[in-house]
């Protein structure tokens, strides 16, 4: 007998989603998520048809107006968006690009509308129509404005001319949809980022940027409101300011051509840094995760510098050839490819996948870079030599790392003899406090439950990574006990599926000298083990900064805005708690709060005698402020940081990597001069500074 179950199962219960529905109803598939992240993904679509535009060669000038009504709008002076019939859909042109999903001018051939694009799938204006409360377009073409309304991505009307124009291109205004989105707050700071890469990209084009929101988002309140980028350099003008606060080598070299595959373009610089950063470009898609063009460019990078280095000598014939990691230690470069049928992994284009793009950029780097060292004597000798130096520090580190690993393989179960370890193997389940010094470990490791955690305590401040390569890291006591301890190794032989812990957490004190080892800390890990930032796997412990006690009862404050809510919740009034940190400015750690009783008070002009010059009880309140974690008996510490059923723990996660390598470069590089000037720039933003 068939169930029932399976008989109910029938062609009624297949949806059939049409026209926008299925972007409604699951947005994720198109723009990512619907957090902020979805929100600037919006932005982009409608922007980077300008930049098409631009591209091809039509489009000189884009305007881009963030509304106080949330809204945003996008205006070029480009070739407008077609208004006539379209011959298929019996609807207007315009109507159709932004109704119909892979509707547009860049799938066909040599007769398309577009050489190039960004827009690969053609979704893209009619996603952000579907995920808009209200949409209107207008353009200007043929001496016309055109114009049509759009609600959640049907029309209000038909296209119709409202007017005559003298200009020509094409303005599309959105609202998204409170309905779809998390969160409605853009952030200036992230856009104008990717405006900027923009404008690098597209040479010629300029890019006006306006903020007209009442109320801006914390981090965007110091921004001025107009912004407009144009850079007649372009990418080189782009790996200059990747370098501008590093020591160059040479003047940054350029090198394109048009190749049967596409057009490429490559710009790259040496400096006296060890990090490399090569950031890589689709049809000004930034390929966060590269591709075949990557591929080709590190080849091609390694071939021709070798070739040239065995050439001039400076390789010895009986010595090994420069590897892929020697050639880009200190580059900046960016690599940007231009192809008519991009394949892309998804609507977000991570990574290019055109196997022909590998040859291309392979033909163009090897070719043009070749003539440029050979016309370039003076610069050619600098970079090899950089290269050969960066030959002979890699061999020092891999004696050192071989030698890091053979004592982790030797130690066995005992791993470093300060690590407390958990009894857990299950890596998933496991996780490692990083903390400062003995005393807090020793609270740490009290406190701690010993099936899970695992506790390392570094005495004193780890060496500063960004001025170091990896022989010396490795030589710091340590560094060298941290990377035993997660069991991953460390350069050419890491190894991520050896990691021993799934959680990594980093908890140091709440003062200066806490803040700078975790700074350390953080740039050990966004330098050498940046997979464990991409992976969610790196955490910041948050210890509380207050233990208030009034009679029996505690509480704990994370932040100072906590402690005056707490205090205001018992009652405690601003001006006794003024007066109490007053009296005890000199006391310590421990301030005693006292609240008069309003009974007994004496009255404006009272002498006050007899019984009625009792003292008014007091209640008292204990605020009891941790400089560090070893001053938090255990069972405090388990109960208010390692406790996972009530502890705060901030995921360290990187959106921007070129803003983090900037912000590293700048706080922890030899340059002392852009580090000043952070220093002062930030200075007047720090509130309750310890020292």
């Amino acid at each position: 007998m068939a169930d029932t179950k399976t008989q109910a199962y029938d062609a009624n219960k297949i949806q059939v989603l049409e026209g926008l529905e299925p972007v409604r109803k699951r947005p994720g598939m198109y723009i990512g998520s619907t957090d902020q992240r979805g929100l600037h993904h919006c932005v982009y679509e409608i922007v980077d048809n300008s930049i098409d535009e631009a591209m091809a060669g039509h489009c000189d000038h884009i305007i881009i107006l963030l509304g106080d009504d949330g809204s945003v709008s996008v205006e070029d002076n480009g070739r407008g968006i077609p208004v006539d019939i379209h011959a298929k859909t019996k609807k207007s042109a315009l109507e159709t690009v932004l109704t119909i999903l892979h509707a547009g001018g860049k799938f066909g051939g040599d007769d398309s509308g577009y050489k190039v694009s960004g827009g690969l799938h053609g979704v893209g204006s009619s996603v952000v129509n579907a995920l808009s409360s209200y949409m209107r377009a207008e353009v200007y073409r043929d001496g016309k404005v055109h114009m049509q309304e759009y609600e959640r991505g049907k029309p209000k009307a038909d296209v119709k001319a409202i007017g005559k124009t003298e200009k020509r291109g094409t303005k599309i205004q959105f609202l998204p949809d409170k309905q779809i989105f998390d969160t409605m707050t853009m952030s200036l700071s992230v856009l104008l980022a990717h405006f900027r890469q923009q404008a690098y990209l597209t040479r010629g084009v300029t890019l006006s940027v306006m903020d007209e929101r009442e109320k801006r988002p914390e981090e965007d309140t110091e921004l001025p409101r107009l912004y407009r980028f144009h850079f007649d350099g372009g990418i080189s003008a782009y790996v200059r300011h990747l370098n501008h606060e590093k020591q160059g080598i040479g003047d940054v070299i350029w090198l394109e051509k048009e190749e049967k595959e596409g057009f490429v373009e490559v710009a790259l610089q040496y400096s006296q840094a060890f990090q490399d950063q090569t950031i890589t470009f689709a049809n000004n898609i930034h390929t966060t995760e590269g591709g075949t063009h990557l591929t080709g460019f590190k080849a091609a990078l390694t071939r021709t510098i070798n070739a040239y280095a065995r050439k001039e000598a400076f390789l010895k014939e009986k010595e090994e050839n420069l590897t892929a990691d020697d050639v880009r230690e200190g580059l900046a470069a960016v690599v940007s490819v231009r192809l008519k049928d991009p394949q892309f992994e998804g609507q977000t284009k991570s990574k290019l996948g055109n196997a022909e793009m590998k040859t291309a950029v392979e033909t163009v780097v090897n070719e043009k870079l070749a003539e440029y060292l050979e016309e370039h004597p003076s610069d050619a000798r600098d970079i090899v030599g950089k290269c050969l130096l960066a030959a002979r520090a890699r061999l020092a580190a891999r004696a050192a790392r071989d030698a890091v690993i053979r004592k982790g393989a030797l130690e066995g179960m005992t791993l470093p003899g300060k690590l407390a370890d958990c009894s857990s193997k299950d890596p998933s389940e496991c996780e490692i406090f990083i903390v400062e010094g003995d005393s807090a470990g020793g609270s740490a490791k009290q406190g701690r439950n010993r099936e899970f955690q695992a506790i390392l305590p570094l005495k004193g401040k780890i060496l500063n990574v960004e001025q170091a390569r990896l022989d010396k890291m490795l030589a710091n006591n340590e560094v060298k006990s941290l990377i035993i301890a997660l069991g991953m190794g460390i350069g050419e032989v890491k190894d991520q599926n050896k990691l021993r812990y799934h959680r990594i957490v980093i908890m140091t004190d709440a003062d200066v000298d806490g803040a700078h080892i975790r700074t350390l800390l953080l740039t050990l890990f966004f330098r050498y083990f940046r997979e464990l930032i991409d992976t969610g796997k790196l955490f910041v412990a948050q210890p509380p900064l207050y233990k208030i006690s009034q009679g029996k009862q505690s509480r704990y404050a994370f932040t100072d805005k906590d402690k005056e809510s707490i205090l205001k919740e018992w009652g405690i009034a601003e001006a006794d708690l003024q007066e109490a940190q007053e009296e005890t400015e000199e006391t310590g750690e421990t301030e005693e709060v006292d609240e008069k009783a309003k009974k007994g008070k004496k009255g404006k002009g009272q002498e006050g005698s007899g019984a009625n010059d009792e003292k008014p009880r007091k209640k008292k309140v204990n605020i009891q402020r941790y400089k560090g974690l070893g001053e938090m008996n255990p069972d405090q510490l388990w109960e208010t940081t390692m406790d996972p059923t009530k502890r705060i723990m901030l995921r360290v996660t990187m959106d921007d990597a070129e803003a983090a390598d900037a912000v590293f470069s700048t706080l922890m590089g030899p340059e002392v001069p852009p580090r000043k000037k952070f220093i002062q720039t930030h200075a007047k933003g720090v509130k309750n500074l310890d020292i």
